[in-house]
């Protein structure tokens, strides 16, 4: 399954909003957080993982959804958030914990949900692989329409939920496809170190589903097996795994000094950046000329820009609604 021209600009022009997104939130989230960094200040408190480097794990396997199917992404969500069309303004919104947030500021970036496309995430590893087995569950008794794909990292293929979610899926040959972004870093645990197998989609023929490693961070590899995979649920064959290698080029946090990395890695990895990378290819083809290149790039600033603006010029909650929605 190859991707058309129209899919290729559509994937290029999510990367490009993904990444200005992050070299926004990047900039936004050190205000506030100096001489000393406190993790607490700033107009964007707490923790921040960021996605740059990932983006081909988004675009591929979004580029095959609908609203009506369910993502459950993780606690570095940003770039499978835009990818599968959550509001960017409320989204932003939440991440500046303001009330016009996607859940009026109480989550934060690693608590997003928008049900109008069925996407949520969540700060605890793994933990979005039983939820998507039981969304894909209530599709199939339901006779409903509806993928349900989980993505987690490669460490997290080392939790319990891993293994039960995926027994379950594969007994009830649910609509469900578990996408691994294999970054080879378990926050600061070399990959090698934690796990007994080189991929991930070994782990996956175990439990007698198809296990698809895609090398080299490429959103049209990327793209072509997640169009095998989602056809597959869609038809009742039941579930697959998609063990993406893919590259996080900034540390596991905001803050993360990323002393365990050997020395020369981010430089190595910000050769192969995918973005840089998918350009030039989109250029050699002649899928985009240079003129279309620099609008896409400013309409994917725009609308970064716009949704920043309307997360600063929105108000935060009163304190008296502080404890709503809370259970005490």
């Amino acid at each position: 399954m190859k991707p058309s021209l129209e899919q290729k600009v559509w994937m290029y022009e999510h990367m490009l909003v993904s990444r200005y997104y992050e070299q926004a939130i990047e900039k936004i989230y050190l205000e506030g957080k100096s001489p000393v960094f406190n993790m607490a200040k700033g107009t964007i408190p707490g923790e921040m993982h960021l996605s740059n480097g990932q983006e081909p794990c988004a675009v591929g396997v979004c580029a095959h959804l609908h609203d009506y199917d369910i993502i459950t992404a993780t606690h570095r969500p940003h770039h499978q958030a835009i990818a599968k069309g959550v509001d960017l303004k409320r989204m932003t919104a939440e991440i500046f914990g303001k009330k016009s947030g996607l859940s009026g500021g109480r989550g934060g970036h690693m608590h997003l949900f928008d049900p109008a496309v069925n996407f949520s995430c969540s700060g605890i590893i793994g933990q979005g692989m039983g939820p998507a087995v039981g969304a894909a569950l209530s599709r199939k008794l339901q006779n409903k329409p509806g993928v349900a794909i989980s993505y987690i990292g490669d460490a997290a293929s080392n939790q319990g939920a891993f293994h039960e979610s995926l027994n379950l899926a594969a007994v009830w040959k649910l609509p469900v496809v578990f996408v691994v972004e294999d970054n080879a870093w378990g926050i600061s645990v070399a990959k090698e170190t934690s796990m007994s197998v080189t991929h991930n989609a070994v782990r996956a023929q175990s439990y007698g589903i198809p296990g698809v490693f895609v090398p080299g961070n490429d959103p049209v590899a990327i793209f072509e097996a997640a169009g095998e995979a989602i056809t597959r649920a869609r038809n009742g064959e039941g579930p697959s795994l998609l063990d993406l290698e893919t590259y996080r080029l900034a540390g596991h946090f905001m803050g993360d000094g990323e002393d365990y990395r050997p020395a020369g890695e981010k430089a190595a990895l910000a050769e192969k950046d995918p973005i840089l990378v998918f350009e030039q290819t989109l250029l050699n083809e002649k899928v985009i000329t240079p003129d279309e290149n620099e609008q896409m790039k400013k309409a994917a600033l725009s609308r970064v820009e716009e949704a920043v603006e309307f997360a600063r010029s929105s108000d935060y909650a009163p304190a008296e609604e502080a404890m709503d929605f809370v259970f005490v």
